[in-house]
């Protein structure tokens, strides 16, 4: 018997706001990499998710286990192109002098991080309020 209900499925949000927050960091800092090891400007990562809403199967015991939380279903790359800027200066320059810049938006990366972290803080409260929950419950047992 699991003590903390709902914890397998907090416990799997966790861990796919916390990718999503490190891929939004990786798509912050390469925001300037107009030139990657295959010869192109970075391409911004996105996370998708998928809700594991129940899977059912026979435990050990003969009972049924069912399992619900989040599940990262890919990591994707957003196809549309970065913006042309002229720049004949730049190194990666073409012989217009237009550089193409990777297609992340900071204000769109930062906006998508503070989502993330905050549905971090919601699901570390889950877990607080559980964890209390069950801590007066076995108080409860003692009296």
């Amino acid at each position: 018997m699991n003590i903390l209900p709902g914890i397998d499925a907090t416990s799997s949000a966790l861990q796919a706001e916390k990718l999503r927050m490190e891929i939004i960091g990786q798509n912050i800092a390469n925001a300037h990499t107009t030139k990657g090891p295959d010869g192109k400007p970075y391409a911004r990562q996105l996370v998708q998710f998928e809700a594991k809403l129940m899977e059912l199967g026979r435990q050990a015991d003969g009972t049924m286990a069912t399992a619900k939380g989040v599940h990262i279903r890919d990591i994707t790359t957003d196809k549309t192109p970065g913006p042309l800027v002229y720049n004949p200066g730049h190194p990666d320059a073409d012989e217009k002098g237009m550089v193409r810049l990777p297609n992340v938006n900071l204000t769109h990366e930062m906006v998508d991080l503070i989502a993330a972290s905050r549905s971090y803080e919601a699901n570390l409260q889950v877990v607080r309020t559980a964890k209390q929950m069950a801590q007066q419950a076995l108080r409860i047992g003692r009296k």
